[in-house]
């Protein structure tokens, strides 16, 4: 076999293996989404967000998470985190708040990094990407949940627990969750019913959300906590409404929503603000 036929395979080889991946440049953005089947990130221009002062009837959960995000901005030791509970309360705004939070006290430290809940099992391949990148990292995977049959909460449980590999020390962890164990019940037992030991299944199946070490609760907000968002929101974007006549319209409305949850209060100050025919901009 001749040189050029053996440089021909070779090339041919070369040229069948799939790329190395090729460190980002995480400076182009503040945010960003990961497609896992290009394995590429794709800059967002600009992040959907409220600023953090906004968020209201979560102040134990804000103190938290954004000291977390703080420390690790900071490149302290942080915490992946969790943040389960009742649908609304701002779980994923908060850690967008935070995140843009941190980069207002030390610009340009962290980028957010989105990752939807289909491509879950490609977390494994997006921290290979990160591995290399200069600028910390916040992954984000919002509504995270774990269906019967599904089997990607493997490959999570592989990047919390660290892997071979270990995490990159410039990378966090933060999903929001209904669902306090990410997983539902019938297959939990599933778990319990096919396994040798149902008892050690059992507990790798509940013990994911206990590799979160920030495991932050939110809860349907009372009344005074739904006037305190809805005031808050007014007094922001000057909205021209006495208190009683406000509070009056927002029990109104959270009465036909059947909740008070901070997603409701937004709602009813964007029907608000367009019968009063006011833009909701914030002045800077």
């Amino acid at each position: 076999m001749d040189d050029d036929l053996l440089r021909r395979i070779a090339e041919a080889l070369e040229r069948l293996a799939p790329p190395s991946p090729r460190t980002p440049d995480l400076m182009q953005a503040d945010a960003f989404v990961w497609h896992p089947h290009s394995g590429g990130l794709s800059p967002v221009k600009q992040v959907s967000r409220v600023e953090i002062s906004l968020l209201q009837g979560v102040e134990s959960q804000k103190a938290l998470i954004l000291e977390n995000t703080l420390r690790f901005a900071k490149g302290l030791p942080a915490n992946n985190a969790m943040l389960w509970g009742a649908r609304g309360m701002g779980k994923s705004s908060l850690v967008k708040a935070a995140h843009a939070e941190a980069n207002r006290q030390l610009k340009d430290s962290l980028a957010l990094i989105e990752i939807y809940r289909e491509d879950i099992g490609s977390l494994p391949a997006l921290l290979n990407v990160l591995r290399d990148a200069r600028r910390r990292s916040l992954i984000l995977c919002d509504d995270l949940s774990f269906e019967k049959g599904d089997a990607d909460y493997k490959a999570l449980k592989s990047v919390l627990d660290g892997g071979i590999e270990g995490r990159p020390e410039t990378v966090l962890f933060y999903a929001t969750s209904n669902r306090r164990h990410l997983m539902p019940r019938d297959m939990i037992d599933n778990e319990r019913s096919t396994a040798i030991n149902p008892g050690e299944a059992v507990e790798e199946a509940v013990s994911l959300s206990d590799r979160f070490g920030l495991w932050i609760g939110f809860h349907n907000g009372d009344q005074q906590q739904f006037f305190a968002m809805v005031e808050g929101y007014a007094a922001a974007y000057g909205l021209p409404i006495e208190t009683a006549e406000l509070r009056a319209a927002a029990v109104e409305w959270s009465m036909t929503r059947g909740s008070r949850s901070g997603r409701v209060a937004w709602q009813f100050i964007q029907d608000l603000a367009g019968r009063l025919g006011v833009r909701l901009t914030l002045e800077a």
